[in-house]
């Protein structure tokens, strides 16, 4: 018995260089709908492909996706020939969200999930002053800082790492906790912890000191807490080509000097 064919759907960013790569895929295959898709071919860069990944989730199909934008980090090489036989050959990496739950001044609560990072910053030019919990223990009674994030592996390469924090292999079970230009501990430089730690940020004078919240692309503004986990209940698929593996880029990022 043969393998059943898998379903394949076609997206692409509306840059001009996306779109010219899309309308050459579509003359040589043929693609169905997102809804029906084993497989979502994507064109552009890392933020159209993180944008995509909320717009989907939770979805059954997995993406290959393919650098028609900048870096390209999250993507393979564009490649008008051989599609079908570099998604069989391909090789997944299977990422869990985190899961943001925010607290307003007013009283909301307001949910978003975070594929790279969660990021607490400062609203104005005071620092802001966060208490940190990990499992309902205060770890630091109070860090004054411009923010602070809490990084999965898949994020540990992008804003964690401009903020000084470790590079995490795909395969550690751990999440990088990086402050943003520390002033109080001035040393204080992150930690690693568990993925399946519970992290709580307190803000500390909030009216004086308003401080915003980040998941990916989604902002909170004027928050009071900040409670994270990762939900493992949910699970995005990405594809890439055996010889150049997220895993592999991201462990090669730790020798980039």
């Amino acid at each position: 018995m043969t393998e059943k064919q898998k379903k394949i759907a076609l997206v692409a960013s509306e840059t001009d260089t996306a779109q010219a790569a899309a309308h050459a895929l579509r003359q040589t295959y043929d693609f169905v709908s997102i809804e029906e898709a084993d497989i979502i071919v994507a064109l552009g860069g890392d933020g159209f492909i993180l944008h995509l990944i909320h717009d989907i989730m939770p979805h059954k199909a997995s993406i290959f996706g393919m650098n028609r934008g900048t870096i390209g980090f999250l993507l393979n090489d564009f490649q008008e020939h051989n599609l079908i036989a570099r998604i069989n050959s391909s090789l997944p990496v299977t990422l869990h969200p985190l899961r943001m739950i925010a607290q307003t001044e007013n009283g909301d609560q307001i949910e978003a999930l975070a594929i790279n990072e969660v990021s607490l910053l400062r609203q104005t030019q005071q620092t802001a002053k966060v208490r940190i919990r990990v499992d309902g223990k205060v770890r630091m009674e109070e860090l004054v800082c411009d923010g602070v994030l809490l990084s999965t592996p898949a994020g540990s390469t992008a804003y964690n790492l401009s903020a000084h924090g470790p590079i995490i292999p795909m395969n550690s079970d751990i999440m990088a906790m990086t402050p943003i230009s520390a002033f109080r501990p001035r040393r204080w430089k992150g930690a690693l912890l568990p993925q399946s730690a519970h992290v709580t940020f307190e803000i500390i004078e909030p009216l004086k000191r308003p401080v915003s919240a980040v998941a990916d692309t989604t902002e909170v503004r004027h928050i009071t807490k900040v409670d994270i986990r990762q939900d493992r209940s949910i699970k995005i698929n990405l594809l890439f080509d055996s010889n150049h593996t997220l895993e592999e880029r991201i462990f090669n990022e730790q020798f980039i000097y």
